[in-house]
């Protein structure tokens, strides 16, 4: 992102049924739905080295079917983004409401062009976190795929099911019961009291891998077959505050499980206890 875009003030920035309280970016309304899936979806590069644009660009060629798209810089985003005919896939910073020490996070955004050029006011369609800002050791690409299939069938659910998604946020597709399918959770982003089998054998009845990020990417593209994996947004190492977000998907995009919670010293950052015991 330009440095002019990263100066540019998000606190609350993210739309309405994200994660509940923001002040600013609205939620699409079905119009803008309609404005969506006429518009050529421009996917913004990001500038100078990046972990974001090459996972993207691959994704989007291979499984972006909603709209037309075309790859663009981030000067030609700014010229653009006052235009409805357009939206963007983009990477956009933000803080969440009431932090704890203002801690941004980088979100992969779908939105709509709005013809004031104003970024608080583009119609938002679908915000995925998947990284804290400034963590460069952030590894998130084996989950793109699927975030770019869910940003498309998020957009089909809004469509039908505005208000609800509008009241539960990412949890509208919170789900319990996964019965015959196998659970790939990212060994180095447990909490301490889930970070083994015997840790959380009382809570979890389902087939489960600890697994590294690599070894997820393998499963991902040998055995995807009834499957679901876990996508963390955690805390850096020399962070003291801020939150923890944890995902399941399926490989076709599907969204499983979505939770967020504030890091303590007591309720530390990774997937816990209280997680296996929300999806049951």
């Amino acid at each position: 992102m330009s440095k002019k875009l990263k100066k540019f003030s998000f606190i609350s920035f993210l739309l309405i049924f994200s994660f509940g309280a923001f002040a600013n970016n609205p939620l699409a309304t079905k119009q803008q739905i309609g404005m969506f899936k006429n518009s050529k979806t421009c996917i913004v590069m990001e500038s100078g080295v990046s972990f974001f644009n090459a996972p993207v660009k691959d994704a989007v060629q291979k499984y972006w079917k909603a709209t037309q798209y075309e790859f663009i810089d981030q000067d030609e985003f700014s010229k653009r983004r006052n235009d409805p005919k357009y939206s963007f896939i983009v990477m956009m910073e933000g803080a969440y409401d009431k932090d704890p020490g203002g801690v941004s996070y980088n979100y992969i955004s779908l939105v709509l062009g709005d013809r004031s050029g104003n970024l608080t006011k583009m119609p938002e369609f679908c915000s995925i976190p998947i990284s804290y800002a400034g963590d460069l050791d952030a590894d998130y690409e084996y989950a793109i795929p699927a975030i770019i299939k869910f940003m498309q069938i998020h957009v089909t659910n809004l469509e039908k099911d505005r208000l609800p998604i509008s009241l539960n946020g990412l949890k509208y597709y919170n789900k319990t019961g996964y019965k015959d399918m196998v659970l790939l959770l990212n060994k180095e982003k447990m909490a301490p009291n889930a970070d083994s089998q015997e840790k959380i054998k009382e809570v979890c009845p389902y087939k489960v891998k600890f697994l590294s990020t690599a070894e997820i990417q393998k499963e991902l593209t040998e055995n995807p077959a009834k499957t679901l994996f876990h996508f963390h947004v955690g805390a850096p190492q020399d962070a003291g505050a801020g939150k923890c977000f944890d995902m399941l998907f399926d490989p076709e995009g599907n969204l499983y499980y979505y939770n967020f919670r504030k890091i303590t010293n007591d309720n530390p950052d990774g997937f816990n206890l209280n997680d296996f015991n929300n999806i049951r």
